[in-house]
């Protein structure tokens, strides 16, 4: 590496050898004026003597230097120089790319953490959910007893274990906290090849009944709760009023998806031989050998044989699998794909811009080249020089983009609700890893490439020596509009077909945001109570608190009203059941619908619509005769033109004095997300179905954020044992529910990609169009002397730009209709051949252009022909 201390020192060591020379010099001029010489006589003299000095020095540091490196130093000082006189075009060209390196690097950071890292999981292809199928959907839950038949019957799975998300209760000094977690069976670890950081996993039989409680704590928890002391082992902690004994803590790179958030593990328990109750997922690795098809196949199997076993409770209750990858990623992947894409297309622009920008450049310094063609440098010399300012403008590109992308990539995740980044744990440590650094040194050797290459293609040799004659100028300039158009019309389509998905992303989440509730959003405090079933094991106690809360949150300063209800509208959908219709045969279908427990405000509290009958009233308790209300969605699914009010309804193999008589209809409440239909629903009295968790909903006449504080605190008040969670108003709800947050995102990034497309490409076809009239200055002066007139030459250089516009559109309408068709997936009420969006993107991309080519051609309009010949 001494070559290496030598160059960093080359000044000190060349002004060491010019003053050794120097003195050499001096030394024999005073010898021979001691012999008689004049003083200049004795100076010429040795130098004539000493020779070319020069010469000399450039020998003498041949001797010691690397001339390679000093010539690459040489390079690099003068493309600075270059880029440093040519401000605006090294600012314009860094900032381009770096803004298509910004969006590339950024999104594939997500992309790499989401769907190119490898699960956490031993050999994760092999691993499989298990759901259970029902007339709603593919997605939902397996009883018990399901689990052991699938478990005991299936001949796929080395190991098949299963979880249910719910969360605890738990108890601290200072009350009772609504705590994440899981309850797994004993081998779900061990089936997803982890094994404990401190501690010990659930053995065989810790998820039996009769077995002792016990938990193992997330990594996270471990240390915020206990300070991540080693200690912890065998200490306990209450959970649901039960007491646990804590035996190992989870690595702090585990992380399970479906699950999370979760900070306590505990034993799954067999609740009961209930068949009817569904709570849990399945969990399986698949044997080697054994494909998904062949897995679902065996599990479809053994549902059609549960089914004919167990009539009542399984009649068309099927088994669903599905890859880990799937239930991980759930409805991320097409969108993150879809971003990828978009900012590919960014970059695709970007890159077309900066090669525009660098085509200008080149033939703006035609005559430079020219000139120092002529004075003796070779093609090998000026290609090098032009890819040293290649390398000088990518490295700067790259380093700003990945600065920005650094930044980009936590703002995006902090803009990702907690509730749905709890669900995406893979997005939690995003960070410029090797993978994402590789990816931008990908792109920085291209961009590299490009930069450096664009100007050596343009140019010849013979366009060198031409460079010096007023005919090279003119056939340059006309070869580079020619392909200086061709990438403008490249960049029009590229921007067109941005465009066009952004639109219709944001069409579609207008749509949705459009989609009627059932509800009025404004001025409703959501909060979600979990009592003690210690406290609270009977209905009686769980009516008296339920209306003991009712009265005093109604009692706070700003509640107008306030209600109850089982389960929040909005929401997974989840908690269902199957129904009869009493008196009427029995079909092969089961009705399987949603139910809700609600108070008799509920309703009105909702604001909720009435169509037919009454709502429930406070008289509805458990003295009257059950009674239930039911949705226009069930209404018109299963009762078709028959007026259900008046009808009765039972739980499916309920005894008949658990009938419900029908008293209301009520237009549709949106149970599940927003983006699927309405789901059938009944509604029946909270006093007649007591459950030990609620959620309050609360009308105010003030802002609703304000009065969450004073509920938690009054809730707190009946019993400190009492738990509340996820406090939010309903437009919160609604703002931040997975199928708005993912439309909303969707639609905000790919609009911001378009809309910098836009920009980027516009600002393209002004260059282009501005280069032609500069390049035409002479030619508009002799037509306007021989009597053209300005609205002539708006027309040549409007209509010149006119057809690369039309191009550009047409194209890119073409690509537009191409790529939509995969959207479809994304998209909610609109169709990806929506003529209306791709006529108005058309509209805007066309007059943006013509607004840019105008002012080239303003300036073509007035050229004076006088000057425009005498500058020519």
């Amino acid at each position: 590496m001494s070559w290496l201390h030598d160059i960093f020192r080359r000044r000190r060591i060349y002004n060491d050898l010019s003053e050794e020379i120097r003195l050499h010099i001096e030394e024999r001029s005073e010898q021979l004026m001691r012999d008689g010489m004049s003083r200049n006589a004795a100076e010429q003299a040795a130098r004539r003597a000493f020779g070319n000095r020069t010469s000399l020095e450039q020998r003498s540091r041949e001797v010691w230097q690397w001339p390679l490196a000093e010539s690459i130093f040489a390079d690099a000082r003068y493309a600075m120089r270059q880029l440093l006189k040519a401000r605006s075009f090294a600012v314009t060209v860094i900032l381009t790319m770096a803004l298509g390196i910004t969006a590339a690097v950024a999104i594939f950071a997500f992309v790499e953490n989401a769907l190119i890292r490898p699960l956490p999981y031993k050999d994760p292809s092999k691993l499989m959910v298990v759901f259970g199928s029902i007339p709603l959907g593919p997605k939902f839950h397996l009883s018990f007893p399901d689990y052991y038949d699938l478990k005991k019957m299936n001949k796929v799975f080395s190991s098949f274990e299963a979880y249910d998300a719910n969360g605890f209760m738990l108890t601290t000094p200072t009350g009772a906290i609504q705590a994440t977690g899981a309850r797994v069976t004993s081998g779900f670890f061990s089936t997803l090849g982890i094994s404990p950081l401190l501690g010990r996993d659930f053995v065989a039989g810790e998820d039996r009944k009769t077995a002792p409680r016990t938990v193992i704590l997330s990594y996270g928890a471990w240390q915020k709760l206990y300070g991540g002391r080693k200690d912890v082992l065998g200490q306990s902690v209450t959970l649901d009023g039960e007491a646990n004994t804590i035996i190992g803590v989870l690595p702090h790179s585990f992380s399970f998806a479906p699950a999370e958030p979760a900070e306590f593990w505990t034993a799954e328990h067999d609740e009961g031989p209930c068949r009817g109750c569904h709570w849990l997922f399945g969990l399986g690795r698949l044997k080697d050998g054994v494909s998904i098809e062949s897995a679902q196949a065996d599990m479809t199997a053994i549902a059609q044989q549960l089914a004919k076993q167990y009539p009542d409770s399984n009649r068309t209750q099927g088994e669903a699998v599905f890859p880990i990858s799937e239930v991980v990623l759930g409805d991320i992947r097409p969108i993150l794909l879809l971003l990828m894409a978009g900012a590919a297309l960014l970059l695709l622009i970007a890159c077309v811009n900066a090669a525009n920008l660098l085509l200008v450049r080149t033939r703006s310094r035609m005559r430079e080249i020219a000139v120092r063609g002529a004075l003796g440098a070779s093609r090998k010399r000026l290609v090098r020089q032009f890819v040293t300012e290649g390398l000088v403008l990518a490295a700067v590109s790259t380093v700003l983009g990945l600065t920005i992308a650094d930044t980009a990539m936590h703002l995006l995740t902090r803009l990702i609700p907690e509730e749905i980044l709890a669900g995406m744990p893979y997005l939690q440590s995003l960070t410029l890893n090797l993978p994402v650094i590789g990816f931008a040194l990908c792109i920085a050797i291209a961009t590299a490439s490009m930069f450096s290459m664009v100007p050596v293609l343009s140019l010849s040799m013979e366009e060198m020596r031409l460079g010096l004659t007023e005919g090279g100028r003119a056939s340059a300039g006309t070869l580079w509009r020619k392909l200086g158009a061709n990438l403008v019309v490249i960049e029009l389509a590229t921007a067109m077909v941005l465009l066009v998905v952004a639109g219709l992303l944001g069409k579609s989440l207008y749509r949705l945001l459009q989609v009627d509730p059932g509800l009025d959003p404004n001025n409703l405090a959501t909060l979600s109570v979990s009592a003690p079933r210690a406290s609270y094991d009977g209905n009686p106690k769980v009516t008296a608190l339920e209306h003991e809360v009712l009265n005093r949150i109604a009692a706070l300063p700003g509640v107008r009203m306030v209600s109850t209800v089982n389960k929040l509208p909005v929401g997974d959908g989840d908690f269902t059941s199957t129904f009869v219709i009493v008196g009427q045969a029995k079909d092969n279908v089961d009705h399987e619908v949603a139910i809700r427990l609600v108070s008799p405000d509920y309703f009105a509290t909702l604001q909720a619509r009435l169509l037919e009958g009454r709502f429930i009233t406070a008289a509805d308790d458990a003295s009257k005769p059950h009674v239930a209300l039911i949705n226009h969605a069930l209404a018109q699914k299963y009762f078709g033109s028959k007026d259900p009010v008046g009808m009765q309804i039972n739980y499916d193999g309920a005894p008949p004095t658990s009938a419900m008589l029908v008293v209301g209809l009520i237009q549709d409440i949106r149970e599940g997300q927003l983006d699927v239909p309405a789901r059938p629903a009944f509604y029946v009295p909270f006093d007649q179905n007591p459950g030990g968790d609620f959620s309050l909903i609360a009308k105010t006449s003030v802002d609703e954020g304000c009065v969450l504080p004073s509920m938690a605190q009054t809730i707190h008040g009946i019993d400190p044992g009492i738990a509340v969670s996820g406090a939010a108003t309903m437009k919160q709800r609604i703002h931040d529910s997975p199928a708005a947050y993912l439309h909303r995102a969707s639609a905000t990034l790919v609009g911001g990609f378009a809309a910098l497309a836009l920009l980027l490409s516009v600002v393209g076809l002004y260059g282009v169009i501005a280069y032609s009239v500069g390049q035409r200055t002479r030619e508009i002066g002799v037509r306007m002397a021989l009597g053209a007139q300005k609205i002539a030459v708006y027309k040549m250089v409007l209509g010149e730009a006119g057809w690369l516009i039309l191009i550009g559109i047409v194209i890119g309408l073409l690509g537009s209709i191409g790529s939509s068709t995969f959207l479809r997936k994304l998209l909610f009420g609109t169709e990806a051949w929506d003529a209306f969006t791709l006529l108005s993107v058309a509209a805007v991309l066309g007059v943006s252009a013509l607004a840019a080519s105008y002012f080239p051609a303003r300036r073509a309009a007035s050229v004076n022909p006088v000057e425009a010949l005498r500058a020519e």
